[in-house]
């Protein structure tokens, strides 16, 4: 049995799949118009409107401890949020927060500037010149749907953009959007 991984740079837009099963009239774009390689599966998901690393493989067992919250993976974000965070909220974030499905774990969470080789997203974010904007770098240990936007909402500072950075040892490093490689099963 093969264990072989696969890190991807996911484009704003793309389905975190490899077909599109949904009702809208037209296709919307999915991980097939990008990776041409069989017998890989998504090791988890990024919301359509989320960018950055996701990790594939063609191993099962592989792709369950990835995706299963019960192994408590991190997971690390780059995030704009709207707002100017404070102390109060950033400990909130740390300590977990009280969603609808429950308290969410501690995250690590510090206030950060975006790197320098950060792309521009397509379509844009929206600004407003009477709203400021802030980075963070947030690691979760679990991943419920939409997570690190329903948190940091729930701190009053809604995100603007999200970009996962890491998950477990996987890093996307220079990968630019919608490019892919080959990765060790350890993640080094």
């Amino acid at each position: 049995m093969s264990n072989r991984v696969i890190l991807f740079n996911k484009p704003y837009g793309v389905l975190s799949q490899f077909t599109d099963k949904g009702t809208e009239g037209s296709p919307r774009p999915t991980l097939s118009g990008f990776i041409d390689e069989p017998g890989f599966y998504p090791a988890g998901r990024l919301d359509r409107d989320s960018e950055g690393l996701m990790v594939l493989t063609d191993h099962g067992p592989l792709q369950a401890r990835i995706s299963n919250p019960k192994y408590k993976l991190e997971k690390t974000y780059l995030v704009q949020v709207e707002g100017t965070p404070d102390e109060k909220a950033l400990e909130a974030l740390r300590r977990g927060v009280a969603l609808k499905d429950g308290m969410t774990r501690p995250a690590r969470v510090e206030v950060t500037t975006p790197p320098d080789n950060l792309w521009q997203r397509d379509p844009p974010v929206r600004f407003r010149k009477s709203v400021p904007d802030a980075w963070l770098q947030i690691t979760i240990s679990e991943g419920r749907n939409r997570q690190v936007r329903r948190m940091t909402a729930h701190v009053g500072m809604p995100t603007l953009r999200l970009i996962r950075l890491q998950v477990g040892n996987w890093e996307l490093n220079q990968l630019r959007p919608g490019a892919w490689r080959f990765a060790s099963a350890t993640g080094a």
